[in-house]
């Protein structure tokens, strides 16, 4: 990756990677109240985010830019599928629909994978280095919930034990680190993280109002 490529990603994003973090919705399942309904209806929409990104991933492949971070062991669409059948034991067709902010996300990963599906790497980045870090504390969260009340519903958190999952980031963020993109390249890939992020925030305040823990959106578009 370019010099400062790194940091950047982290530096530019980290105020949207915290107010995503400590929006109602995720504040909410941190500190154990987030309703079973409401943590499947989370899951519904991350499994539509998935279901787009992984395949997409899966095709392109050798991308330059997907190829050093390409680990299928990261996919969790499978792992989401277990969890919603945990959760009520119906089939996935069964399941609610994705909220229009997570259809609206779905929609720019066909964009990127239509037109530049390096930039995948993005949403990749936003997606898979926190579930493997914070994911591993709302595993336990999530397993110990009362209000949720499915403790075997932590696959999506999954990557086997501690070893394995800092082999994984590491791994992840090594391949990060090989790229060595032009400058308008990198400033893509930031401004596409991001989107990511705000995306993110923008699905947990939708997921707030439609769970009844938020009366109002501040707002419906990415910014």
């Amino acid at each position: 990756m370019s010099p400062g490529l790194a940091d950047r990603l982290g530096s530019e994003t980290r105020a949207l990677h915290t107010a995503a973090e400590r929006s109602t919705f995720m504040q909410a399942l941190l500190r154990g109240r987030l309703t079973r309904s409401a943590y499947r209806a989370l899951l519904c929409n991350l499994y539509a985010l998935y279901a787009s990104l992984e395949p997409a991933l899966e095709r392109h492949a050798a991308d330059p830019m997907i190829a050093p971070v390409y680990e299928p062991a990261l996919w969790r669409t499978a792992s989401l599928s277990h969890d919603l059948h945990a959760l009520n034991a119906l089939s996935l067709a069964d399941q609610p629909q994705p909220s229009p902010v997570a259809l609206r996300y779905v929609l720019r990963l066909r964009h990127l994978e239509a037109t530049e599906p390096g930039l995948l790497l993005a949403h990749a980045y936003v997606r898979y280095l926190g579930d493997l870090s914070g994911g591993q504390v709302l595993r336990r969260i999530v397993a110990d919930s009362a209000a949720i009340g499915a403790p075997g519903a932590v696959a999506f958190y999954d990557f086997g034990d501690m070893t394995r999952v800092r082999a994984l980031a590491h791994a992840f963020r090594h391949g990060l680190a090989s790229l060595k993109l032009p400058g308008p390249k990198a400033d893509a890939l930031v401004a596409e993280a991001a989107l990511g992020f705000r995306l993110h925030r923008l699905l947990f305040d939708e997921l707030a109002i439609s769970c009844g823990l938020a009366p109002t959106l501040v707002s419906n578009q990415p910014g």
